[in-house]
């Protein structure tokens, strides 16, 4: 095995998913850096992989990545491991490979299945441009409305049914596609204005949130009236930003148009 450090992408669900070459890759190199080595002790067993292993996890990423990078520099191959999927994706990962690059040790890839990908395709949505936010934090989302193109979140199921109302609120133009056990035997996926979707049956397993792109058309006079009404109970400040949003116009004239409501009443 070639001495440096290899980026090993494992499946999100279908252990059928596992390439040939990640595996001879994991049996092959000197140690395996997984997320949760508990976790990886499912593939090993399944795959006949008796490769030693160390944790390698968000919490103490930054304590071992030093002693790995060292393994490499006297001439190991050490591959890199999360629960599922890419490393580096919403996972750890990206602070070894830096670390590796900064430390000039090769690094090779072994690609994998990633839930962003595969969630982004199933929706049907257009994938020519898009924008992965992470976990979705409803702090941001707002800022994430001026993304006009598709945009792709990781969501967990008890959040869900609230992730929707939210964007229920901000993006009501826009559709939305709500995958779930991707490569598994439940995968689905629920597409449709999130209005429609609010009210959902409870939604299990891991999901990926697609939001559609915003509509080209601008949006008439009565419809931005509309939301003017809705978000107008709020302070003139946040419902400027709120209107702004929903509405594809800058703060300046969202706050105009506020202005001009409330001098009416």
């Amino acid at each position: 095995m070639q001495t440096g450090l290899y980026i090993v992408g494992t499946p999100i669900g279908n252990l059928s998913d596992m390439s040939p070459r990640a595996i001879d890759v994991l049996k092959n190199v000197d140690l395996v850096a997984a997320e949760d080595t508990r976790v990886f002790a499912k593939i090993a067993s399944h795959f006949d992989i008796k490769t030693p292993r160390v944790s390698c996890h968000e919490h103490n990423e930054r304590d071992v990545v030093g002693g790995i990078i060292d393994r490499v520099r006297d001439g190991a191959s050490v591959a890199v491991v999360s629960d599922a999927g890419m490393p580096g994706i919403s996972d750890p990962g990206f602070r070894i490979v830096r670390a590796a690059r900064d430390a000039g040790v090769p690094v090779f890839m072994v690609p994998g299945p990633t839930a962003v990908i595969s969630g982004l395709v199933l929706s049907g949505f257009p994938t020519d441009r898009f924008t992965f936010c992470g976990f979705f934090d409803e702090k941001k989302l707002r800022e994430d409305n001026k993304i006009r193109h598709t945009i792709v979140y990781y969501e967990s199921p008890n959040r869900v049914k609230n992730t929707i109302a939210a964007i229920a609120r901000v993006m009501p133009e826009r559709q939305i596609a709500i995958v779930r056990e991707i490569t598994k035997i439940h995968e689905q996926a629920i597409i449709g204005y999130p209005a429609d979707l609010v009210n959902i049956d409870d939604v299990r397993g891991e999901i990926v949130i697609v939001v559609a792109p915003a509509p080209e058309h601008k949006m008439s006079d009565d419809e931005i009236s509309e939301i003017v009404n809705d978000v107008a109970a709020s302070s003139t400040k946040g419902a400027a930003a709120d209107l702004a949003a929903r509405a594809g116009i800058s703060k300046k004239e969202a706050y105009k148009r506020l202005l001009n409501r409330d001098k009416k009443e």
